[in-house]
């Protein structure tokens, strides 16, 4: 599990992020940072392009093991790293706030997914 301190970072801003941006310009944000944090070989992140590019979000600080457990606790399909969409989840899993308003900008994305459709 992520530490304690690091949750809270993202608890902090991931909600005035939402607020700011709104839902679409939210998830736009979380894939400009996975892509900033990605290997860019593997088009994944690792722990090594995590230890690498964790600085780019004030993670710097953070031990091996801290971003050991960041990877482990989103790789849901257990192949070490972190696909984007596996990124995007950590990110609202690791901000309940923003957890609580996820449904609402999901219905509000699928509405307007129909409304493009018809």
């Amino acid at each position: 599990m992520a530490s304690q301190n690091t949750q809270l970072q993202f608890q902090d801003s991931l909600p005035l992020m939402a607020n700011k941006l709104g839902g679409d310009g939210l998830i736009d944000e979380l894939c400009n940072g996975f892509n900033l944090l990605k290997d860019s070989t593997k088009g994944v992140i690792t722990f090594e392009s995590l230890k690498r590019n964790s600085s780019l979000f004030g993670l710097q600080d953070l031990s091996d093991e801290d971003l050991r457990n960041m990877i482990v606790e989103g790789d849901f399909d257990g192949d070490g790293a972190l696909s984007q969409l596996e990124f995007c989840v950590l990110m609202f899993r690791l901000s309940p706030e923003l957890m609580d308003g996820s449904k609402l900008w999901l219905e509000e994305m699928l509405q307007q997914e129909i409304k493009d459709f018809l």
